[in-house]
């Protein structure tokens, strides 16, 4: 069984207090509906980077103003839930590795589709993986 240190159940006690704060307490309507994939913690717990995502990429602006003026009160409610010496500054920062990854997949999906379709599905076209011998 793998254990984990303190700064990681600390990490993980603040992303879930933070999205339950966020989710039932936040009033503004810039920040809508986000996800915290993520919280890593200075070595001295002083600042705290806050990863989220958004399906709404295009109002990404407004939510990181929205998250940016409300970090006062998030703070400040985070130290009524979680008991630590230094309460941490919060820093957020959007976490575009989902939508990285769905490009990704659909360049393969494209580079695939194109493979299929200039090789006839035969196997023409394919690079030559015969056993000579170079020389």
């Amino acid at each position: 069984m793998k254990s984990f240190s303190r700064s990681d159940r600390v990490s993980e006690q603040i992303r879930r207090d933070l999205a339950e704060i966020i989710r039932s307490e936040l009033k503004d309507p810039r920040v809508g509906m986000i996800s915290l994939t993520a919280v890593e913690l200075t070595p001295d717990y002083a600042h705290a980077k806050i990863f989220f995502t958004t399906l709404d990429i295009s109002h990404l602006p407004e939510i990181q103003a929205g998250l940016r003026r409300a970090s006062g009160f998030l703070r400040r409610e985070l130290g009524r839930r979680v008991r630590i010496h230094t309460l941490p500054e919060l820093h957020f920062i959007h976490d575009d590795s989902l939508e990285r990854g769905a490009s990704l997949s659909r360049l393969i999906d494209e580079a695939a589709a194109l493979s299929r379709s200039s090789s006839g599905g035969d196997g023409e076209g394919l690079p030559d993986t015969g056993s000579k011998d170079p020389e």
